[in-house]
């Protein structure tokens, strides 16, 4: 099928042009207040900057709120995509400052599909509003949790409640104070068919038996919300609190993660930008072996490639994100998966050159470029690594009827 995408509506243009203005007048003057409040506060401490709060009220004033939400913004996905990457210009403060952040936007949208009403009026309202925060547990130290199917922390009935026992890491939002649930993902049935063995239930952190333990750095940065090992010891919790239905937890997960992964695409790209952003105005404003970096020709060349890998990448954004308002995210789920392995490897290649052309400054905290470096690295391994999209594509193309009956060619004579 020709894909044939629609215009944006005038809402989608408006608040593009609101997100532009409040990048430039609020948050970009905030990022200073953000870093010097961590520094202070020290890498072990969790608890949010001030600033963030202020922006988020600000936000929400002019209109920049549960964006990514269809239900909530009236958006496409393909009308979401600009202003998510615009977001991704900042990555620690616009994102929460719209209430766009993962990993609360993918636990919002569970919550939004598969919750019960009560569910959701205890959970999703709170955190539609921006009141807490929340995590998803799935991954776990002892499995390659790359094949969700080998969880092993186990949910077992006992009356009217689950009994949780596992260990989870790489727990994101954990570490923040304001993270009142979890979403945990274990095996409520070991012997049933291999994708009806997981399920997923909703636990609060305050729950008897659930220790929060430490959090662990991406490249040596502690990120304020954290990435923690999560113990699980006896905790209980009602049955009222299974998310979906039992048995149902690895197609939740694939439900939850399509979206989840395509965002990150999108704020990747706003990051790629603010990288190829920085190496131009370096290149305009340093002098080496008597001119402008501008002026050398090998500068002029990474400059262009970033360009050109910055837009081949978004072009295969925007195609996942039309086919997941067009066909859903089952029939966009081979379009996610590509976007998911190309567009952090563009952004990435963008990144490294920029810190190149800013020499020690780009190694440094001097600017943003290691910290974002070390994101988008990371990105390669987190929602599934490289190499699970890769299987999955091959196996795809592999079963995939050609568009033409090859014609014969010269090696059928020797059949």
């Amino acid at each position: 099928m020709y894909p044939a995408y629609a215009a944006p509506s005038d809402q989608a243009v408006r608040l593009y042009d609101e997100l532009k203005r409040f990048l430039a007048e609020e948050v970009f003057p905030a990022e200073e207040a953000y870093e010097r409040h961590r520094d202070e506060a020290g890498a072990d401490d969790h608890t949010v900057p001030p600033v963030v709060e202020e922006l988020k009220a600000k936000a929400r004033e002019r209109g920049l709120w549960n964006l990514f939400l269809p239900s909530e913004s009236g958006l496409t996905q393909l009308e979401y995509a600009p202003l998510a990457e615009l977001s991704g210009w900042s990555l620690e403060l616009a994102p929460e400052a719209m209430n766009c952040q993962a990993p609360d936007t993918g636990n919002m949208e569970l919550l939004h599909l598969v919750g019960t009403p009560a569910q959701q009026e205890r959970w999703l309202r709170p955190l539609l509003d921006g009141e807490i925060r929340s995590a998803f547990a799935m991954t776990e130290p002892a499995v390659a949790s790359s094949d969700a199917t080998n969880i092993e922390t186990r949910i077992e009935r006992d009356g009217d409640e689950y009994v949780i026992n596992g260990r989870k890491w790489w727990i994101t939002g954990a570490a923040d104070p304001r993270c009142q649930v979890l979403i945990v993902m274990g095996k409520t049935d070991p012997d049933a068919a291999t994708h009806r063995q997981q399920s997923m239930v909703i636990v609060p952190v305050d729950t008897p038996g659930v220790t929060i333990g430490r959090s662990y750095p991406v490249f040596g940065r502690q990120d304020q919300h954290g990435h923690t090992v999560i113990e699980f010891t006896d905790a209980r919790v009602p049955v009222a609190n299974l998310l979906g239905e039992e048995g149902g937890g690895f197609a939740a997960a694939q439900m939850r993660l399509g979206p989840g992964r395509i965002h990150h695409v999108m704020r990747a790209l706003g990051a790629g930008e603010r990288a190829l952003a920085m190496m131009v105005d370096r290149a305009k404003t340093r002098t080496a072996f008597g001119g402008l970096l501008a002026e050398q020709s090998a500068v002029r060349e990474k400059i262009a490639e970033s360009r050109v890998e910055l837009d081949q990448a978004r072009a295969l954004c925007h195609l996942a994100a039309h086919t997941v308002d067009t066909e859903g995210n089952k029939g966009a789920r081979h379009l996610i998966a590509a976007a998911k392995i190309a567009v952090p490897r563009a952004v990435l290649s963008v990144i490294d050159r920029a810190i190149q052309l800013h020499g020690a400054a780009g190694i440094s905290d001097a600017t943003p470029l290691a910290s974002l470096w070390g994101w988008h690295r990371a990105m390669r391994i987190f929602d599934g690594p490289d190499e699970a999209h890769l299987t999955t594509l091959g196996r795809a193309e592999l079963t995939r009827d050609p568009l033409f009956d090859l014609p014969p060619t010269l090696h059928d004579q020797f059949r």
